[in-house]
């Protein structure tokens, strides 16, 4: 089988989340793949290794040892764009990647790469996701936001990139596509792509739930202080609702609730969720979490009534201080950009099913054939 290479149109168009979607149901097609990340820019250290964040779900789900000059054979951290144009000769980004790419080969029947960014990025250090799909001998499947419009022109000058090298396009992916614009979106694209000589693979519908943030990616939107159960920053929050605010009309699914209030106005919301969950017979609190906020000029102080103490530590919810007034902790927690990660379980699982659902992976694979 050829390498795909998954490429994307911009940041957080849902590269990760497709790339492990494919991965994980081309597995199931019966084949061995490898994954690697060939550029990766946030990074983290495993074992003394520096790899690309991504790297880790991956080895999760498929099951490999970390290796990071197979899996993320190119890293750039912080400063080696300057190190990088001051003088190419210290590094070997294109040696190391093909190397990987060798070893890979060799591993795996098929090998999934995953790009990084818009298709430019790299270029800098001479390797763009397009020079790195023509070093790999790779065909490339590109992921783009849904809508029409946007979406085709977005496409147009994204492909343009992989076209100046004349790397083969096995097809697009629409993400993210609101419902009930789903089959416009399928018609009108698919069109447009069929006179650039492109199929459409796939139409992934908007999930509210891939976008669901931990509180501890909320704690470092509004730089809070973890007050009490430091232990529990993995909940996800599903709504967000104001102290001053809280009523029973105002919670939309009564579950995985961020509660954002004054410390002046505390006792009173946790009694609002109190009475509201007894009334809708609720077995356990709809919080996920507390953000106690200030009034925009200092950190709001920790003073808290044994009552909510009590509330809290029953429930193991965790709460976060900040300096931020309630309309400046909302703003912040709304601009959040989530990311899938080995902490998120269930977006995980729903990534597999809306691949799984809607991308023809047989037609993928049949490009892939050698």
């Amino acid at each position: 089988m050829k390498p795909l290479y998954v490429a994307a149109t911009g940041q957080h168009v849902g590269k990760t989340t497709s790339t492990l979607g494919l991965v994980t149901n081309i597995v199931e097609h019966g084949y061995n793949v490898g994954y690697c990340k060939p550029v990766g820019q946030q990074h983290l250290y495993v074992e003394g290794q520096m790899i690309d964040k991504d790297v880790t779900l991956f080895s999760q789900i498929l099951g490999f040892k970390i290796d990071g000059s197979l899996h993320s054979p190119v890293v750039m951290a912080r400063g080696v764009t300057k190190r990088y144009i001051d003088d190419p000769s210290q590094f070997q980004f294109r040696e190391n990647i093909i190397r990987a790419s060798v070893e890979l080969k060799g591993q795996h029947e098929m090998v999934v790469y995953e790009g990084t960014g818009h298709p430019g990025v790299g270029s800098v250090a001479d390797v763009s996701n397009a020079d790195v799909a023509k070093l790999l001998g790779a065909n490339v499947l590109m992921i783009v936001e849904g809508g029409i419009g946007s979406t085709i022109d977005k496409l147009t000058m994204s492909i343009a990139q992989f076209q100046r090298y004349e790397i083969p396009i096995v097809g697009v992916i629409v993400n993210k596509v609101i419902p009930e614009k789903i089959k416009d979106v399928e018609y009108y694209v698919g069109k447009k792509l069929k006179t650039l000589g492109l199929d459409l693979m796939g139409v992934l519908p908007f999930d509210k739930r891939l976008s669901f943030p931990m509180m501890e990616t909320v704690t470092a939107a509004i730089k809070g202080t973890v007050l009490f159960n430091n232990d529990q920053l993995d909940n996800r929050v599903e709504d967000i609702v104001a102290g001053s605010l809280v009523a029973i009309n105002e919670f939309n699914n009564f579950k995985n609730i961020l509660l954002v209030v004054s410390s002046k106005r505390l006792d009173e919301a946790i009694e609002k969720v109190k009475l509201i969950s007894s009334l809708k017979n609720l077995s356990k609190t709809p919080i996920s979490g507390v953000i106690i906020t200030g009034d925009g000029r200092h950190t709001s102080g920790t003073n808290v009534s044994e009552n909510f103490k009590n509330y809290i530590e029953e429930h193991q919810i965790p709460v976060i201080a900040t300096d931020l007034d309630t309309y400046g902790s909302v703003v912040k927690i709304s601009r959040i950009e989530v990311k899938i990660n080995t902490r998120t379980p269930w977006k995980t699982q729903r990534a597999i099913e809306l691949i799984r659902e809607n991308v023809n992976v047989d037609a993928i694979l049949e490009k892939l054939k050698d």
